[in-house]
């Protein structure tokens, strides 16, 4: 892991369009008396996410970790994301919700870092972004319903270690996959990454704070319901795709008490699905 990427990396810089974040300047923005400790841009990187969880017992709470570019970046189920230096924000934070919030209730944290990310992006970059259930962030391009960021979570001893990743300056001829999008493609407002970047962490500060006041419940905390006013997996002809091989197919019809996804089969059976790949169907006249 190399230091700070915006100290000394001027001789590497290959776009003016996609300057490095300032560290010293994010830390005076955003280090001091609330959630967030300590912050570290790094200019490469295999994933932050491993990076943290690795030093999580040697870290306060509230410890930030940005890389420029991630060479072995990770969604769900193992896969990759790859995106080139500078062009989005890639970072992790590592969460310890303690003694007030029982252990079962921390798996809502992906919800929560989905629901604090749409609602910085939002106000930040005046972008509409959905979340798709459990940890897809979708913006529109060109009226087509696109994938912008993913959020992956991982256990640590004492702890949750929280990725965000976020396309935000990609072109069509950058994206990995057609169904990828990026903030620029969506007609964002803004597209300067440090903006963007204090915009999210004050907002997952506010509703981290929020949640663990209420000590974790997704309903008292309303988190729960804004999740759902946000969540374009609701309402949609769906198919889950579940550990071991079994499939699922019908209408998500909520998200519960434990984050799991509600879905109504053909055969009027209500089942939650707790972990899964989850593809949005096309509605069935």
């Amino acid at each position: 892991m190399s230091s700070d990427a915006s100290e000394g990396a001027s001789g590497r810089w290959s776009s003016l369009d996609r300057p490095p974040l300032n560290a010293a300047a994010l830390r005076r923005h955003l280090v001091g008396e609330g959630l967030w400790r300590s912050l570290e841009v790094v200019s490469s990187t295999g994933s932050t996410n491993t990076d943290l969880a690795a030093r999580a017992a040697e870290l306060e709470e509230g410890a930030v970790l940005v890389a420029e570019e991630q060479s072995a970046g990770r969604g769900r189920l193992d896969r990759s994301w790859v995106a080139p230096a500078r062009s989005g924000l890639f970072f992790s934070v590592l969460l310890k919700p303690g003694p007030g919030v029982p252990e079962e209730r921390w798996g809502w944290l992906t919800l929560l870092a989905g629901v604090a990310t749409a609602t910085g992006l939002s106000r930040a970059a005046g972008v509409d972004t959905a979340l798709k259930w459990p940890n897809d962030l979708l913006v529109t391009v060109e009226g087509e319903e696109r994938k912008t960021g993913g959020i992956l979570s991982e256990r640590v001893a004492d702890g949750v270690v929280v990725g965000i990743g976020l396309n935000v300056t990609l072109t069509e001829d950058e994206l990995p996959v057609d169904t990828a999008g990026s903030l620029a493609l969506a007609k964002a407002t803004v597209t300067d990454r440090e903006p963007l970047l204090k915009a999210v962490l004050r907002s997952l500060e506010q509703w981290y704070e929020t949640w663990r006041a209420a000590g974790g419940d997704p309903a008292a905390s309303g988190l729960q319901e804004t999740y759902a006013a946000g969540c374009a997996t609701l309402g949609r002809h769906v198919r889950a795709d579940l550990p071991g091989g079994r499939t699922i197919t019908g209408t998500a019809e909520a998200v519960d008490a434990d984050g799991r996804l509600v879905i109504r089969t053909a055969e009027d059976e209500r089942l939650a699905v707790g972990a899964g790949d989850v593809v949005h169907l096309r509605s069935i006249r």
